[in-house]
């Protein structure tokens, strides 16, 4: 019966989301993209509910802009999406809708803090396809920055990780996040062919006669480490002409970023970054595995 109830409720909201863009294209004659914009942080607000937008509350619009902010989108970005959702109620409410929020508890974003550059998809594609597989060096890299883009790691997980952590049969990688925490992330397949083949046959290389586990090394055949994994990516920005500034959290928002703008669902996103707070853990407790994996496989652009 609620899956019922929530694909009615989706298509009661798609039916206002177009009645709101024939009003911003006809009524308010807005430029084509201002109108897409509007409509598309629209459409992800909706992505993110399952009531009708008429019972939305307070609460669910601020914690929907709050996993945003989380996630890492700018404050800039987020109160554009706070604008859009605002007007698509607003113009609900005028159309003599009863709403259950007063729009003026959605509290405005506050620019206090800085939140790391988010590279575009063609400028993300650009890096990851500009470093040369000339060397095993230049083979760790790409396959490092390949899987953090795949997968959405923090720095420390992925230099953390060993070459058990990877199942290769089920496209997936075992982290252990903060805390010890173990989530499982899939890998885009592209991005596990580039680490199958530096697994196989340019690890072995920089290994040399070591004893070691560890999946990404150093020229040395030691662990790398978290400083030596910014210094090669600072180089591999500089080298593919990316003017903006890239660091692992970089490469980490991007990859939420994307998936979001390409329509995956936001708490899976979460889910795949490992966050974790009292707000959310309630709503991930029935999550099944193998759908997290295909919402991953549906929006990754690294198909």
């Amino acid at each position: 019966m609620k899956k019922s109830s929530d694909s009615l409720n989706r298509h009661h909201n798609r039916a206002w989301l177009n009645n709101y863009r024939f009003y911003l294209e006809a009524e308010q004659g807005l430029a084509d993209n201002t109108v897409y914009s509007y409509f598309q942080d629209c459409q992800e607000f909706i992505n993110y509910i399952s009531c009708k937008l008429e019972d939305t509350t307070s609460p669910d619009v601020i914690s929907y802009l709050a996993s945003l902010q989380a996630i890492g989108f700018a404050a800039s970005t987020v109160a554009r999406k706070r604008s859009a959702i605002k007007s698509l109620l607003t113009f609900m409410a005028e159309e003599d809708v009863v709403l259950k929020l007063n729009l003026t508890d959605i509290p405005a974003i506050r620019y206090d803090h800085k939140i790391p550059d988010v590279l575009t998809l063609k400028e993300m594609l650009k890096l990851l396809d500009s470093i040369p597989l000339d060397t095993p060096l230049n083979w760790r890299s790409k396959a490092m920055l390949e899987l953090m883009y795949a997968s959405g790691l923090r720095i420390s997980e992925t230099i953390n990780l060993t070459t058990h952590d990877v199942y290769w049969d089920e496209k997936v990688v075992h982290v252990f996040g903060k805390g010890r925490k173990q989530r499982v992330v899939p890998v885009a397949e592209k991005s596990l062919d580039f680490l199958k083949v530096y697994v196989q046959d340019y690890r072995p290389v920089l290994l040399k006669f070591h004893q070691d586990d560890t999946l990404f090394l150093n020229r040395s055949g030691k662990p790398l480490s978290r400083m030596g994994a910014w210094k090669i990516l600072d180089k591999l920005a500089v080298t593919a002409g990316i003017s903006k500034n890239v660091s692992p959290h970089t490469i980490r928002h991007s990859f939420a970023t994307h998936l979001v703008e390409a329509g995956a669902n936001l708490r899976i996103v979460q889910l795949l970054l490992g966050h974790v707070s009292i707000n959310t853990t309630q709503i991930y407790s029935n999550i099944n595995k193998q759908f997290i994996i295909k919402e991953h496989r549906l929006y990754h652009p690294r198909k």
